[in-house]
């Protein structure tokens, strides 16, 4: 008998080791081996870092070379070849900056001691490069990303092959090749059970979380970052707005100072943020977790399954009740939720206001949304400081020029789509930065100028919005509306943004400007927190139920953090009576409004 197949696949277990599974597969003639590898579980990530943000667009979180334009320290793993001989390899990447010039992006791949001779990062759209042909001995073998430019060159999964056979780049296939290479399934083999899921950890999924538990319940949160906060994280950088409502006690463990944005400020307050978090023993972190799916049947979620951004670990978390605080609205969008997107016409809700017309609110319906920041700082260092030229940026830029980037530093384009062309949006911003950050160079006395960090990161404000009971607009705000079940309240104008060059074309495309609109305190009602057709899913953060315009004011973060409290407390309510959200405004609201007037006592 001939074993015809030798299938090697590798993956990078929870006790941070290489392992090897080896099937025997008899398929004809000639001993095919193979070696797949995601480049995210690499165990020694040098200075790349773990891009997880366009996991639903590339397939996988990648690693990337975010070097600011010096090249970052290799990144490496070492893998168990079955035996010596000959092996072609492949790299899975892309150039995220294609034209006439280098790509910024580029690296090579070093196998042993032997730096193979394709550059990677030329491959407009992801797909496979061939990287070239080398000779190893059998047993272990260090391979090694080598970055070129500094430039945000990525790489999402190497493939190895003694046979010359390029892995398909059909995004219909691509799941099915890492299950079979990899061993893992999108059945999760691993269940825990919880009385509460959140996902997302920004303030708000920290804030329903803290609630939560204060009432007894056992929570899971859910967050595919390794710090929590999301926008106020360290990571990000924006300094929350907005005031604290009945929940001061609360989001006062969990918000910042009212820092410049950008600044490393950012880090004191994410400190404070996970000592109260951790402080709760009923509070299961799971962070650089991804959820990727929702069970849902009659119109409820039984799990939420996530898989861990390095290592690929997946777990299925089970419980009665859901809050989802991803802000792209990943959960509800799994599970069949109904959701808005865009701009609705002016004669919708009746949320027109002259003075600024169609950028406030068009006169039909558009794919436009608020945008995604990407902000940075520099600093003058001590020596001169020399950055290369980056002609892929200057398509972008042209002849603009600065020295840092603040909240205007938003994409705002009907062309681009804020979930489905994220990477886009994000690249786009780079572009901006670099060119613009090169152009300031240029001018006489900023030899010493150097970067001091730029997020690879995107900041959103807005994309999905779920639809809940009521849907929150304009209207509700100027009018100062009150409701039986308001839980959040807000004093801060009412605030849309548009692109600059709507009203100057010479503007770029990648500043905004903001339109205040004054009102009086205003409030925002439980039934815009949990689904209208999803029975045990509620929602807090800038995915809560309400119009384009109706955004505009709630969506900062002690705002969305007061969402993200009231719901907590009324996934407590719910547990106790074994209802729906909905049931319990029906049947239990005197209690629950009861609960809220009492949280910053912290009395049960």
């Amino acid at each position: 008998m001939l074993i015809s197949n030798i299938l090697i696949s590798l993956k990078f277990n929870q006790f941070s080791r290489w392992t090897a599974i080896l099937a025997l597969l008899l398929l004809g003639t000639g001993c095919h081996q193979e070696l797949f590898i995601e480049c995210e579980s690499f165990e020694n990530k040098g200075g790349w870092v773990v891009d997880p943000q366009f996991v639903e667009q590339v397939g996988s979180p990648y690693l990337m070379a975010h070097g600011m334009g010096i090249p970052v320290e290799n990144a490496s793993a070492t893998l168990e070849f079955p035996s010596g001989g000959s092996y072609h390899v492949w790299a899975r990447t892309t150039d995220w900056a294609p034209g006439n010039w280098d790509p910024p992006g580029q690296f090579n791949i070093i196998v042993g001691e032997r730096k193979l001779p394709k550059t990677m990062g030329h491959y407009k759209g992801w797909g496979w490069n061939y990287a070239g042909k080398v000779s190893v001995k059998g047993g272990p073998v260090v391979v090694e990303l080598e970055d070129l430019t500094g430039f945000n060159g990525r790489c999402d999964a190497l493939y190895i092959s003694n046979k010359y056979r390029t892995p398909t780049n059909q995004q219909e296939y691509m799941q099915e090749m890492r299950n079979r290479l990899t061993g893992n399934s999108e059945e999760p083999q691993q269940n825990q059970e919880f009385d509460l899921v959140v996902v997302g950890g920004g303030i708000a999924g920290c804030a329903a979380s803290i609630a939560a538990a204060e009432q007894g319940l056992k929570v899971a949160l859910i967050h595919d970052r390794p710090v929590l906060g999301g926008n106020a994280s360290s990571e990000i950088r924006v300094h929350t707005l907005g005031i604290y409502g009945h929940f001061e006690r609360i989001l006062k463990m969990l918000d910042t100072e009212h820092y410049p944005n950008g600044s490393p400020m950012a880090f004191a307050d994410e400190k404070k943020r996970h000592k109260h978090m951790e402080s709760y023993q009923n509070i299961h972190l799971f962070l650089n977790y991804r959820a990727y799916d929702a069970v849902t049947s009659d119109q409820a979620i039984s799990s939420v399954d996530a898989r861990h951004t390095a290592s690929g670990e997946q777990i299925r978390f089970s419980a009665p009740y859901f809050i989802d605080c991803t802000g792209d609205g990943w959960i509800a969008y799994w599970a069949g939720a109904e959701f808005s997107y865009g701009r609705e016409p002016a004669s919708e809700y009746g949320e027109s206001w002259e003075e600024y017309g169609e950028l406030w609110s068009p006169e039909k319906e558009d794919q436009q949304v608020l945008g995604a920041s990407v902000l940075w700082r520099t600093y003058d260092s001590d020596s001169v400081y020399e950055f290369p030229e980056v002609p892929w940026a200057m398509p972008v830029v042209e002849d603009y020029s600065a020295s840092m980037g603040t909240w205007n530093w938003e994409l705002i384009s009907d062309r681009w789509h804020q979930v489905d062309h994220a990477e886009q949006i994000r690249d786009h911003m780079l572009k901006a930065i670099y060119g613009s950050f090169f152009n300031e160079k240029k001018k006489p006395g900023k030899e010493y100028l150097k970067l001091e960090w730029v997020s690879y990161l995107l900041g959103k404000r807005e994309s999905r919005r779920l639809v809940g009971d009521y849907i929150y607009t304009f209207n509700d705000m100027r009018e100062s509306r009150r409701f039986p079940d308001g839980v959040v309240e807000e004093i801060r104008e009412v605030d849309v943004h548009y692109p600059q060059n709507k009203l100057d074309e010479s503007k770029p495309d990648f500043l905004t400007d903001a339109m205040f609109h004054p009102v009086e305190r205003y409030y925002i009602p439980y039934r815009s927190l949990y689904s209208k057709n999803i029975s045990n899913l509620f929602m807090a953060g800038r995915c809560f139920s309400c119009s384009h315009v109706g955004l505009g004011g709630p969506r900062v973060m002690r705002t969305t953090g007061q969402m993200g409290a009231a719901v907590g407390y009324a996934s407590s309510i719910c547990l106790q009576y074994n209802c729906t959200p909905r049931e319990l405004y029906e049947n239990h609201l005197d209690q629950y409004m009861e609960l809220i007037g009492r949280s910053n006592a912290n009395i049960k």
